[in-house]
């Protein structure tokens, strides 16, 4: 995932201004206000936790009138905020009982959109720090009516651990993450033994794991970590790489990569039932 800190950490939600509909924020904003009063905050867990090492580090871009636009009008319906304050109900949030998987790190939303109109009975809860990502995937998702879509602004490790219920989700998706190529950064990857701990805590019995990579070094990290966890088993019998299912749209930053000359490896690994396995306790990835 990418971070887009574009202002001064914002104000508290009940001290932050509202905008006029249809008036331009880029016009009307003073400085050190927040580019978007009822959107994603920079910052949402403050200082409430931890500092530790993380997968995603910050940056800035552009966005644009069409994204600001979908911010401005769906993010109060459509987003949530990872402050670690509370145990979202799912239930609530999606306004249905249909399953729930969650992607961390979804780029610009093509390819979450497209799954979601595909299947429109499962409920995806969409996970970036990356602001023009955010606006172009509620974009997407309200020009086509994708009411199966949340948008997560923050931190996963602090929604997995802190805001979402034991067995609360069918499903993790983490497509094309940061592979942080240098080996003094392997420890910023996010497909680590810890994360996955935690992960399997918030994953129901049969739950599916899908990951996505086009760094081959991390993919063989990833089947490794992977293989090596007692939560999981992989979903392929010769304990490989899987094809890339029909469901996993081809994104153009994969094809992309593919023209590059890229390998493109998919990990589908399966939750096993609670029973096989001693209980633990939830972790803290570091």
């Amino acid at each position: 995932m990418t971070d887009s800190l574009d202002t001064p950490q914002a104000p508290a939600p009940d001290e932050r201004p509202r905008h006029t509909p249809g008036v331009s924020i880029r016009h009307t904003r003073a400085k050190g206000e927040p580019r978007f009063p009822d959107g994603p905050r920079a910052d949402p867990a403050g200082s409430h936790f931890e500092r530790r090492i993380r997968s995603f580090q910050p940056r800035r871009s552009r966005v644009t009138a069409g994204q600001a636009d979908a911010l401005q009008r769906l993010w109060p319906k459509w987003g949530l905020d990872i402050d670690g304050q509370r145990v979202i109900d799912l239930t609530e949030l999606f306004g249905n009982t249909h399953p729930v998987v969650l992607e961390i790190g979804f780029g610009m939303g093509e390819a979450t959109a497209g799954m979601a109109a595909a299947d429109p009975d499962t409920n995806i809860l969409a996970v970036d720090v990356h602001t023009p990502g955010q606006g172009n995937l509620l974009n997407l998702a309200g020009h086509d009516g994708l009411t199966n879509v949340r948008v997560a602004n923050g931190d996963a490790v602090i929604l997995l651990r802190e805001m979402l219920a034991p067995d609360s989700l069918d499903g993790l998706r983490v497509y094309f993450p940061d592979p942080w190529p240098k080996k003094r950064h392997h420890k910023r990857r996010l497909i680590q033994p810890e994360f996955l701990t935690l992960a399997a805590a918030r994953l129901r019995p049969g739950a599916l794991v899908h990951c996505a990579t086009d760094w081959e070094p991390y993919a063989e990290q990833m089947l490794d970590v992977l293989t090596a966890h007692p939560d999981f088993e992989n979903t392929r019998p010769d304990g490989g790489f899987a094809p890339r299912p029909g469901f996993r749209p081809l994104t153009r930053f994969e094809e992309q990569g593919l023209d590059k000359g890229h390998v493109v490896n998919d990990l589908i690994f399966r939750r096993v039932p609670h029973g096989d396995r001693a209980p633990h306790e939830d972790p803290q990835p570091q």
